[in-house]
């Protein structure tokens, strides 16, 4: 099966790598970052310098799957790929869209004749060694068209499709604010440990917890990995904790359908109180971000 990439960053890069790597899947990759595409050539992708270049060598109906920044960058690779495909052709939204977009995205594409699939993807930057959880959304004949890619960048029965344009999003929103609520609640079990008169090692907490404790997990392992490498205090790093806007978004949904959501909210707006006045908490917060999608962390400033 061919397919173009567009947006070669930390998971699109990783997710060409898996699809060369792993099946004999032909890959076309753009990005405006020349250094990234030759990256991609040289996992065994082939490479283009620009839009107008992957669509033509891409045979037709067309399939390009889009792993670039939410928002405008989205909205505005959308629509110049809309003038540049034919009816028939498809475009695979795997970026961090909100659910609304993908619903208006959907109509205004299927007027032209282009389809629209919507891929919520989970796994950070592991995925391109454990795979990738993926939500999808969109017309069922291109989902089944898609999934040989799907099976290639999932692991085992790893993807589900969920429904029309935007359920695959709106799953993978719930997601990112469940994983609001979780990881705070580590962050500040952590914090209660770290700040009593026993000299515990919090990784020595996480890896014993991830040994048949109910709360075991893949974010407890990164906890762990975190302390190990940053050190029990997490003294080298700030406890600014930014937010990808899901945690609004999920938090807004759960208001349009009357649905309380006490741990989501207060999670989200620990981050904002972050922001101002870190602490460990939010320290534990920034660390476990950068351990699982390698999101930047803010340093403290060296005495």
């Amino acid at each position: 099966m061919q397919i173009g990439f567009v947006g070669l960053g930390k998971m699109g890069g990783n997710m060409v790598h898996r699809i060369e790597r792993d099946s004999d899947h032909e890959v076309v990759a753009f990005d405006p970052n020349a250094d990234a595409v030759s990256t991609a050539e040289g996992h065994g992708a082939t490479g283009a310098a620009s839009l107008e270049e992957l669509v033509s060598k891409l045979d037709k109906p067309r399939m390009i799957w889009l792993m670039v920044p939410s928002g405008n960058i989205t909205e505005s690779t959308i629509a110049k790929l809309a003038d540049l495909l034919d009816e028939g052709d498809t475009i695979v939204d795997g970026g961090n869209s909100n659910w609304h977009d993908d619903v208006r995205r959907s109509e205004v594409l299927e007027a032209k004749g282009i389809h629209y699939v919507d891929v919520g993807v989970s796994g950070g930057v592991w995925g391109l060694e454990v795979g990738y959880c993926m939500m999808v959304g969109g017309p069922e004949d291109q989902v089944e068209k898609l999934a040989p890619i799907l099976d290639v960048l999932a692991p085992p029965d790893g993807w589900r499709h969920f429904g029309e344009a935007g359920a695959g999003h709106f799953v993978k929103m719930v997601h990112n604010g469940v994983e609001y609520g979780i990881m705070q609640a580590y962050a500040e079990g952590f914090e209660l440990m770290h700040k009593s008169k026993f000299p515990i090692e919090m990784a020595e907490v996480a890896a014993l917890w991830n040994r048949g404790s109910v709360v075991r997990s893949w974010l407890c392992e990164l906890a762990e990995r975190a302390f190990r490498e940053e050190g029990n205090d997490l003294e080298g790093l700030r406890g600014h904790v930014s937010d990808s806007g899901e945690g609004r978004w999920t938090i807004m949904d759960a208001i349009d359908h009357d649905v309380p959501t006490p741990a989501i909210t207060a999670s989200l707006y620990a981050r904002f109180y972050s922001r101002d006045d870190g602490d460990y908490t939010h320290r534990v917060l920034a660390a476990l971000r950068n351990q699982f999608g390698g999101h930047s962390v803010e340093r403290a400033p060296q005495a």
